[in-house]
């Protein structure tokens, strides 16, 4: 083997392992080995070898009898990392608990990850029912709020490949996702704001923003959310939607002198 072999074989082994980490969710629920090759679709026998890796330095531990694995802190400090060099964390924490508060949900602020949507700041009142989510948080770009807000917003030349990717993921299902893509962007058109309940999660809704920060001109979306059982989203347009909006021009404007990439 030579050297060009070599390191395309290991630069295939870090992709995978990744791929391992990547499986995990903000939600703290431990997988098993068949259902990291069910998420990532790896062989077995590499989900095996990879595991072992990560548990040997520091990545996953096991839980659940050994079955088991869940992240640990290695895989935590690279995510505490990257909250810590991103100055938006910080400045949008107090105007997102502020919005949080005033109309008794949780506000998130999300970037694109792949397929998904992944929070990188997360502000909730005390009072609410909600989701088990946080920052770290990845939730599906083709059927949640926050996702729909994000593709909208983007250019034409962006937004068609990753509606087409998002077509063939979803297989079966790709003839509802694009009447429901379709119907966000128009609902955006015509408010400036979507709405989503019960697709990602049974009596979840969510109301949402596309949101422009920085001199890089970053997109991002804004989010809140709750559980409540049969929600009554007239009402719940009529009360959020003014309200998340000023809370996004306030943020881009707080955020339009810093230097930000998602």
């Amino acid at each position: 083997m030579n050297t060009t072999d070599k390191q395309q074989g290991v630069t295939l082994t870090v992709e995978r392992g990744l791929e391992v980490l990547h499986a995990f969710r903000a939600v703290r629920a431990p997988l098993s080995n068949a259902e990291l090759v069910r998420r990532t679709g790896l062989p077995k026998a590499t989900v095996s070898r990879l595991t072992t890796t990560l548990i040997s330095i520091g990545y996953l531990r096991r839980v659940g009898g050994g079955r088991q694995f869940e992240l640990s802190a290695g895989a935590l400090s690279i995510g505490h990392a990257y909250l810590e060099a991103n100055p938006v964390t910080r400045l949008v924490t107090p105007v997102m608990q502020k919005l949080a508060d005033k109309l008794n949900l949780s506000v998130a602020l999300a970037v694109p990850h792949r397929l998904d949507m992944v929070y990188i700041a997360w502000r909730a009142s005390a009072r609410i029912a909600t989701l088990r989510l946080g920052v770290g948080s990845l939730l599906p770009m083709a059927s949640t709020a926050v996702g729909r807000a994000y593709l909208y917003a983007l250019p034409d030349a962006m937004r068609e490949p990753l509606i087409a990717a998002l077509l063939e993921a979803a297989g079966d299902d790709a003839g509802t996702v694009r009447e429901n893509l379709e119907a966000a962007f128009e609902d955006l058109r015509q408010t400036g704001v979507c709405m989503s309940v019960g697709e990602y999660q049974r009596n979840a809704y969510g109301v949402a923003v596309p949101i422009v920060v920085g001199r890089t001109r970053t997109l991002m979306a804004l989010n809140c959310g709750a559980v409540e059982l049969e929600p009554d989203m007239a009402a719940i347009r009529q009360r959020v939607a003014p309200e998340l909006k000023t809370a996004a021009e306030t943020l881009s404007m707080i955020l339009s002198d810093i230097d930000c990439e998602p």
